[in-house]
Order: structure tokens, then C-alpha cells, then sequence
């Protein structure tokens, strides 16, 4: 699975938040399909249909449905299960709903990883935690280069500012009850990792442009795309999350180098327009699938994003392993396994075997 090759996840137990969202419910399976005892740790799905319920992921791991912002729910049920190690994702994560909802966007973002940490700390089991947050955590200056760790946090919106006062929060704690010269005596890393734009099987929120394509292809209908020239760093879900199993293992070793942020974002090339993607996933779905230019392009989204994954490469040996047009592939026969009512826990757990066994593309 990894490229630390000795490591075993076998009989790790890790804490999970946000195990019923689409990157938690792929990470949930690709930890229990290596031995990790898993505690979920999260909200009902947000969605009807959702990957949590058909991909089958309560089934391979312990599912208790609580918000993050509950301390009274959340602390027992993170010091009770004695976990090594905490992955932190639960989050409200779109960007256009961060609009209608910003008090609750950033008191689930803000405080809900507050509180995540807070109970961390009185957690005594725990030796290494991995706080997501998102590439829209840095201020966007809409330049043609990556971002880097280094680079000035920021967001325009209620989203994107509420997942750089996400790093701060992280940041503060790891200085204040998990400091990196202390290591050895608190024996708890703590790193965040960023990733780009997100794609696969299994998504179906609102406002994503994969879910809102696939929406539209299943009832053949045209999909209004609103700005078709924005540029995103895309990449299959599980490129990031091989990033951030890695990060935990490093983390493990208690090594200080590792308990700081990392990108994990696609080659340059792979940076590619709204347009371009839209219509390979047409050409690809095939049929009747089809999409229109929606002219009002709605609230402020950032047009232009990448991230520089340079940390990431040569601390963590973290490469990419899909180019992006396999990657849409993928996420087509993903949906269309699902459309045609196969077992889809089987599937997608093929797919992470698939991927597990690809070379890293340099």
C-alpha cells in the first residue's frame, strides 16, 4: 500500500472523524483492508445515495454517529477506544453552501477541530494525528505557480478562510500541547495535511463537479457547468489519502520533521481546466450525456489553483500513481458499477487493491 513497505497497519487502532463522507468512507475501507481497527466517528451521510451506505463501509468498522462540536459525545468516545492514531476529516466541506451557512461552516471547521485536538490531548494513546484541511486554506493570488506550506494562509469565503483557521488552530496546539522539541516526552506528532481538488466514485455532493455530472448523465440531461476556464488541481481520492496513511507512519516514528503541514497536490500537467474535464467525462460516460454553459456563474470561486507537492516528494516518497484521464475513467466505471447494481464494497475496495499495485508517476 505504501511506499514505507515494512510498516503494518495491522491491529493499529485509529480514530476516524468524518468516515461517512466520501474521502473518510474510502479511507475507512483502505485502513480495514489492512488490518487497522477503525472507530468512525461522524454525522449521518449528508447525501441519498452516499459511498458510506454503498460501499457497505459500516461493515468493516465501528460507525458512531456524533458532531464534532460535541464534547461531551466526542471525548468518550476518542479516550475510550485508546486509539494510536487520529485522522481528522470530518468537516463542512463546499464551498458555494459555506455561503448560505457560514456560522455553522466555521463553527464545524473551526471549533469542531478544536475540539477534535482538545480531546486528543487527553487522550494518552494517541502518538500521531493527521488534521485535513483543503489548498484552499492559502491566501489566492491567482499566480501560475503552486502553493507551498510556507506561503500565506488566507480564503476568500466562509470555506476556504474557515480551513485556514483550521491550520492556525493546528498549529496552536501542536506549539502549545504537542511541541515538535518535546517529542519524546509527550510522544504525540501532530501534522495537517492539504490536498487539491478530490475526485472519484462515491461523491455525490451538491455543487461538486463530478456528482453534478453524474447527476445530470443518469437522468440524461444536459448539466449547466458554470466557469469552464478555472484551473484545479485535480487528483483521485486516493492520492491524498495514500499522503496522509503515509504521514501517519511517519508521524509514528515520532521523528520532528514530519509534525508540520503537507501538500499533496497532481503533476502540473494535470492541473487542468473546468472545460477540459467536462468533457472527457462526457466522451467517456458516452450516450445521451451531454452539458450546456450555465451564464451565471454565482458566487466568488478561486479560477486559478495549484500546489506545489515538493514536501510531500521528498520527505514522505509520496508521488501521484494516476494521471488524470485514468483517474476520470475510473470514477466513470465506478458509477456505472453502481448504476448497474453491483456489489459495490467489492468494487471499491478492487479499486484501492488496483491502485495499491501502480507505479509511481515521476
Amino acid at each position: 500500500m505504501s511506499e514505507t513497505s515494512s510498516f503494518s497497519w495491522q491491529g493499529k487502532r485509529v480514530f476516524l472523524t468524518g468516515h461517512t463522507g466520501f474521502k473518510g468512507g474510502w479511507l475507512a475501507l483502505w485502513l480495514a483492508s489492512r488490518g487497522a481497527i477503525v472507530r468512525g466517528y461522524a454525522l449521518d451521510p449528508c447525501t441519498e445515495p452516499n459511498l458510506f451506505t454503498a460501499a457497505k463501509v459500516g461493515s468493516v468498522i465501528e460507525d458512531i454517529r456524533g458532531d464534532i462540536r460535541d464534547s461531551a459525545k466526542l471525548e468518550p468516545a476518542l479516550r475510550d477506544f485508546a486509539p494510536e492514531v487520529v485522522f481528522h476529516l470530518a468537516a463542512q466541506p463546499l464551498v458555494r453552501y459555506s455561503y448560505e451557512d457560514p456560522i455553522g461552516t466555521y463553527e464545524t471547521n473551526v471549533i469542531g477541530t478544536a475540539r477534535v485536538l482538545d480531546a486528543v490531548r487527553r487522550t494518552p494513546s494517541v502518538r500521531a494525528v493527521v488534521s485535513v484541511t483543503t489548498d484552499k486554506c492559502y491566501e489566492n493570488k491567482e499566480w501560475l505557480w503552486g502553493y507551498r506550506e510556507t506561503d500565506p494562509l488566507g480564503g476568500y469565503d466562509p470555506y476556504s478562510s474557515s480551513k485556514a483557521c483550521a491550520e492556525i488552530v493546528s498549529a496552536a496546539y501542536r506549539q502549545s500541547y504537542f511541541p515538535v522539541a518535546k517529542l519524546a516526552e509527550h510522544k504525540c506528532a501532530l501534522a495537517t495535511g492539504r490536498a487539491g481538488n478530490v475526485i472519484g466514485g462515491g461523491d455525490w455532493s451538491l455543487d461538486r463537479l463530478i456528482p453534478d455530472l453524474v447527476r445530470g448523465f443518469l437522468a440524461g440531461e444536459p448539466v449547466h457547468i458554470r466557469r469552464p476556464h478555472s484551473i484545479r488541481p485535480w487528483q483521485h481520492v486516493l492520492e491524498p489519502l495514500l499522503g496522509y496513511i503515509l504521514l501517519a507512519e511517519h508521524l509514528l516514528t515520532l521523528d520532528p520533521r514530519y509534525a508540520t503541514a503537507f501538500n499533496f497536490g497532481p503533476s502540473d500537467d494535470d492541473a487542468q481546466e473546468v472545460g477540459w474535464i467536462v468533457e472527457r467525462m462526457t466522451q467517456f460516460w458516452g450516450g445521451k450525456a451531454s452539458w450546456v454553459l450555465d451564464e451565471d456563474p454565482g458566487v466568488h470561486e478561486a479560477g486559478y489553483l495549484k500546489l506545489d507537492a515538493s514536501r510531500a516528494r521528498a520527505e514522505l516518497t509520496w508521488h501521484p500513481r494516476l494521471r488524470l484521464e485514468t483517474t476520470l475513467h475510473w470514477l466513470v466505471d465506478w458509477y456505472k458499477a453502481w448504476q448497474s447494481g453491483e456489489d459495490m464494497h467489492r468494487f471499491t475496495l478492487n479499486q484501492i487493491a488496483a491502485y495499491e499495485k501502480l507505479e509511481p508517476v515521476r
